[in-house]
């Protein structure tokens, strides 16, 4: 029987799915790795996305039973904490770095209670120069609120996962050395949060770079 690999997060890993398709893998690295480790170790692996657009952690832990332990996935890997700083400058309903942590171990506690056999990866989220992140007259402090603050979610991530002994994936180091060498304004993320499809095949490098060490 294929083992079963579950991509959790928010829209970087939704990434257009069609939701009423149990399958569906959307257009971004979920379904790049997917189809990598299904011609590397055909029958092995069987694959789910259930990343939804918008989420922050406090959506992803109200919704740990439906998609993610009712699920019994064998392995799984979450990248959240963008729309946590995001939806803070926007609309004022944010989730901050210290309950950000909280909430984040918290799933992680029940993900280790509930799915004990479950091997678990966290990516980093990250955030680079773009049209929704860049300083303008109308946000003059845009990007530095956003670099300082999705940093800070960033930073808690990678404790967690240390406190759990889960693999980090770091994303955010990878994102602004490709930035610096072939720097392009939308080239990697296309409004400094959403991959393009060469950000996701960067993400897909560092995820395959991970699971390779858990299989």
């Amino acid at each position: 029987m294929s083992k079963l690999i579950l991509f959790q997060g928010d829209s970087i890993t939704d990434c257009n799915r069609k939701r009423e398709e149990w399958g569906s893998l959307g257009a971004g690295y979920a379904g790049m790795t997917a189809g990598e480790l299904g011609a590397k170790y055909p029958y092995e692996y069987a694959f789910l996305n259930r990343g939804i657009s918008g989420n922050r952690i406090v959506d992803l832990h109200a919704r740990v039973r439906r998609d993610m332990v009712n699920l019994k996935p064998d392995y799984m890997s979450i990248l959240i904490g963008v729309n946590d700083a995001w939806h803070e400058y926007t609309q004022q309903n944010g989730v901050d770095a210290e309950k950000f942590e909280k909430l984040y171990d918290m799933l992680m506690e029940e993900l280790r209670r509930d799915l004990p056999e479950t091997k678990l990866m966290i990516l980093e989220p990250f955030v680079l120069p773009g049209c929704k992140t860049d300083n303008n007259e109308e946000h003059p402090n845009r990007w530095e609120f956003f670099r300082e603050e999705v940093a800070l979610r960033a930073q808690a991530s990678k404790r967690i996962a240390e406190k759990y002994g889960i693999p980090f994936v770091p994303l955010q180091e990878m994102f602004d050395k490709a930035n610096a060498d072939a720097p392009a304004d939308g080239y990697w993320l296309v409004d400094g949060v959403h991959p393009s499809v060469a950000g996701h095949t960067l993400i897909k490098r560092a995820w395959l770079e991970a699971f390779e060490r858990i299989r």
